[in-house]
């Protein structure tokens, strides 16, 4: 592995970890999507900057003030629904396709992957693709919670079984993780020879431990984010810049191998 010390730093050292894994998994958060035109919420000029997530996203807005909950949600919907996959995406959808990842975990709920091609997402913050009654449990198509909301005079959808307001399937502040999901991502980490994160400043718990796991565990680490991480000393593989550019260079690599 002495070229890869030497290239630590390039899509030709990470295309050689991933060559050379058995085992190798991703794990995804806002910045793969910033290329799309999605905000981050931890940078400088995230959307955690501009207001506050627990007065605006978080289970306790939810319950006891579902208008203002909704006056910022449903906007973001629109967005999130507006946007396309950038290469970034298609990038992890080709090395799913060749078999060089075999778990692809995200923090996203923008569902960009999925529209990429990637299959067996575990997305462990949720996903727009529903939503979902939390006293009954009732479940709704996201095209039928919008229209709800839409039809809404408050704005807020409510449950057609007990009239209790809806939420989208995206996991609030103070909301629990979804069991199997959190389940299949830590599986997949202590599986795992390598782990890539893109896009991730591993800063939230849980999902910030599984690089440590993998790491803990004698596997190694790549990185591609554009802001520090707590793992970039100990990372085999440290990459930054574009998502898009450096992932697309990495299967141009592996082309040239």
């Amino acid at each position: 592995m002495g070229s890869l010390a030497v290239m630590a730093g390039s899509p030709k050292a990470l295309a050689e970890l991933l060559s050379e894994a058995e085992h190798a998994i991703a794990l995804t958060g806002a910045g793969m999507s910033t290329e799309s035109g999605i905000p981050d919420f931890r940078s400088a000029d995230g959307v955690w900057q501009k207001v506050d997530p627990m007065e605006v996203a978080s289970l306790q807005t939810f319950i006891t003030e579902p208008q203002r909950f909704w006056q910022f949600h449903r906007p973001r919907i629109d967005m999130l629904s507006g946007v396309d996959p950038n290469s970034a995406h298609v990038a992890i959808a080709e090395l799913q396709r060749r078999g060089l990842l075999r778990s692809l975990i995200t923090q996203n709920i923008d569902r960009l992957h999925s529209k990429a091609g990637s299959t067996d997402v575990i997305e462990v913050h949720g996903s727009l693709s529903r939503g979902e009654c939390l006293q009954c449990k009732a479940m709704t198509t996201l095209g039928e919670l919008v229209a709800k909301a839409d039809g809404a005079d408050d704005g807020v959808p409510r449950c057609d079984d007990c009239g209790f307001q809806l939420k989208s399937g995206v996991v609030m502040f103070g909301e629990s993780l979804p069991p199997a999901e959190i389940t299949a991502a830590y599986e997949a980490a202590e599986r795992a020879d390598v782990i890539l994160v893109v896009g991730s400043s591993l800063q939230v718990a849980p999902v910030s431990e599984l690089p440590a796991m993998v790491h803990q565990g004698g596997g190694r680490l790549a990185i591609l984010t554009e802001g520090d991480t707590p793992y970039d000393e100990v990372a085999d593989v440290r990459l930054r810049g574009k998502a898009g550019v450096q992932l697309s260079e990495t299967v141009a690599a592996l082309d040239a191998v």
